[in-house]
């Protein structure tokens, strides 16, 4: 079983760069759906403090089609679309501990997924729970975060450190 953060045409290379930083710690397989609204570059990567980006496993998909036919030819696979507009909760009890790999698709920081798509998918699409009359949505990298960590959580963070020692660990 993997995990896979996806990103829908991304605009925000810090972002980006966040994200990409997570996935480096929890093992999870980064897939980027272009275009993008910013290139990928060596000057781009230092700029968002992605010294760490050779240790995340990315994927580049030329557009949504792309990657939906990427999946299509895979076994046991659960596509998620995160969005404000699903109406289950993204920390259902029992959701990621099959032996499935789950993508977790995120959309545009400005427009989300696109509408078509999620109103042919509505089964697909998980909520993180948020006041609405406060904010418009929560900061992509955030969102990756949070999700991630809930499914990891529900694996029981197989393949990660829950305990890690230091050579100049600050609480010994």
């Amino acid at each position: 079983m993997t995990n896979h953060i996806v990103l829908f045409e991304p605009r925000i290379h810090f972002n980006t760069g966040n994200i990409a930083r997570t996935c480096a710690a929890t093992n999870t397989h980064l897939h980027l759906i272009r275009p993008f609204g910013f290139e990928i570059t060596d000057k781009n990567l230092k700029r968002a403090g992605l010294d760490y980006w050779d240790k995340v496993n990315i994927t580049y998909h030329d557009d949504l089609a792309a990657f939906l036919a990427h999946i299509e030819a895979l076994e046991s696979i659960k596509l998620h679309l995160i969005t404000k507009f699903a109406e289950h909760d993204y920390s259902e009890n029992g959701l990621y501990i099959d032996e499935a790999d789950h993508y977790f698709l995120f959309g545009r920081e400005d427009t989300g997924l696109p509408e078509d798509f999620m109103r042919q998918n509505p089964e697909k699409a998980l909520r993180i729970p948020m006041n609405d009359e406060h904010v418009r949505s929560l900061n992509l990298s955030n969102a990756a975060a949070i999700v991630i960590y809930e499914c990891l959580r529900q694996q029981q963070y197989q393949g990660l450190e829950l305990v890690h020692r230091y050579e100049k660990d600050k609480l010994k």
